[in-house]
């Protein structure tokens, strides 16, 4: 049996978002937090929008689906975003006690996965999905830059 959303289809939200980003004028990342196959939660980086260096897909939506949730845990929800979560966005999804993360591109630079057990124990981490769409979207965004 076909699955009607499975991580391609949510990645490709996380990837609207992330657009929603590139249009603003700011780092193409987006994120949504997935709970029972409907998305709770949405966010893209902001962070020159709002002069806020926390304001990042993640947190944005972490905050958002907390507050839907009516709790600060979200256990039983998975958050698909475009791009590896940085150390400050892994370590709020560790006290989130989010189940699942999945990513697109990896980010050797600034990615939380080249630390050893940032994200909570019990979190799976999955990246790759639709990686190659969401790396390009960051290189043509820093291409536009230089």
């Amino acid at each position: 049996m076909i699955k009607p959303f499975d991580d391609e289809y949510f990645m490709r939200q996380a990837l609207k978002e992330a657009e929603s980003a590139y249009a603003k004028d700011e780092v193409p990342v987006g994120a949504v937090v997935v709970a029972k196959d409907k998305i709770i939660a949405r966010g893209h980086n902001l962070t020159e929008q709002l002069n806020d260096v926390t304001a990042h897909a993640e947190m944005l939506s972490v905050t958002s689906a907390a507050e839907n949730l009516g709790g600060k845990y979200l256990q039983d929800c998975t958050l698909y975003v475009t791009l590896e979560p940085c150390v400050m966005c892994a370590g709020a999804l560790n006290w989130s006690q989010i189940s699942k993360v999945v990513y697109g591109a990896s980010d050797p630079k600034r990615g939380a996965l080249r630390f050893e057990s940032l994200f909570h124990p019990k979190t799976e981490v999955t990246g790759g999905i639709l990686a190659e769409e969401c790396a390009e979207l960051v290189r043509s965004f820093f291409q536009k830059k230089r």
